[in-house]
């Protein structure tokens, strides 16, 4: 199932993620610079240099999962990889496909018999009334078109926030 079109997401800029370093990295050196110029630790501080190096670890995470995620679509049914999920799904096992909008885009819910993945579509986020970023599959549409065609789905219930779809 490995050849067929492949889609991977837009990658985000890593300036966040070097800034939460360099904000932790300094933290922690503020910390150590008090404790060595009054000889006492400074909780308040080594717990805040804390959660800074946990924020950027997560940021960290977030971009390598980024990084890893392709998704394959064949005949036979989609693959979807992203350094912690391996998900193989011919297009009988997807029973469901749920469509959530959220104020990032729109996030697709792809559900199988015995597997389940997630992506998101394209969302272009604007600072200062320009485009910051970009996330998500730039095919997005095209890709839930083509999981919803190939698996035989039809929607099954819409609401302002969400589109279900499933097995007629």
């Amino acid at each position: 199932m490995e050849s067929g079109q492949q889609f991977r997401p837009e990658q985000i800029s890593r300036t966040g993620e070097r800034n939460a370093w360099m904000l932790a990295i300094a933290a922690w050196a503020l910390s150590w610079v008090i404790v060595r110029a009054f000889d006492a630790p400074v909780l308040l501080l080594s717990a805040f240099a804390g959660f800074l190096t946990l924020a950027a670890a997560a940021i960290s995470l977030s971009n390598w999962i980024d990084r890893k995620t392709v998704m394959i679509l064949t005949p036979e049914g989609v693959a979807f990889r992203n350094g912690l999920r391996n998900v193989k799904m011919d297009w009988a096992q997807i029973q469901k496909v749920r469509v959530v909008s959220d104020r990032w885009g729109k996030r697709v819910h792809v559900l199988g018999t015995e597997a389940h993945f997630n992506f998101r579509m394209l969302s272009e986020i604007e600072f200062q009334e320009k485009l910051h970023e970009k996330m998500g599959f730039t095919n997005g549409e095209e890709i839930l078109q083509a999981i919803l065609k190939s698996s035989g789905l039809e929607l099954a219930a819409d609401d302002e926030q969400s589109n279900y779809y499933a097995r007629p």
